[in-house]
């Protein structure tokens, strides 16, 4: 009877240590994956890489910006994660991440920008969800009217539409 109790308590208290790490854990995407992450990350819920699907995205706290685009008319609002966000919620590391669109097209994002809250994945535009044939699922968005800084041909270059994965670091 003492070894049960012994071995009762030595599970409990295993899986009491192991709470922390469990809470940890990203779930695996219910829906389709609209964006996978990989590289310098701390975290994985598929292999060695994050998938994410809208809900996921949507579970990191939404961030609106009302800007306007190079690319489109009128003032535009686009809801959507922090990049600073996602990037601290699969526990990436500080250097530059490496983003690529549905059509390979592919920028550098250098950590200064994306540690600064500057930019953001957004997933809405204008009140609904972007087709691909509208820049969408995803698209790294600036606050353009915010900050003269953020109207440069550079900044402009970072703003990947059809955004589907992100390698931080080499």
């Amino acid at each position: 009877m003492r070894c049960l109790r012994s071995l009762a308590g030595a599970t409990i208290g295993a899986l009491l240590a192991a709470l922390p790490a469990l809470a940890d854990e990203l779930p695996v995407p219910d829906g389709p994956v609209i964006l996978t992450v990989s590289g310098e990350i701390a975290k994985a819920n598929v292999g060695d890489t994050v998938q994410m699907d809208l809900e996921m995205l949507r579970a990191l706290g939404a961030r609106e910006i009302e800007t306007t685009t190079i690319w489109t008319e009128d003032m535009q609002s686009f809801v959507g994660v922090s990049l600073s966000t996602l990037m601290e919620a699969v526990g990436a590391a500080p250097v530059t991440i490496h983003a690529t669109a549905i059509n390979d097209y592919a920028v550098d994002i250098p950590h200064e920008d994306w540690s600064s809250g500057g930019p953001m994945l957004a997933y809405y535009r204008n009140g609904g969800p972007m087709k691909v044939r509208d820049k969408g699922p995803l698209w790294v968005v600036y606050p353009f009217d915010e900050d003269p800084m953020y109207r440069s041909e550079v900044i402009y270059s970072r703003s990947i539409w059809q955004l589907d994965r992100i390698i931080v670091g080499d």
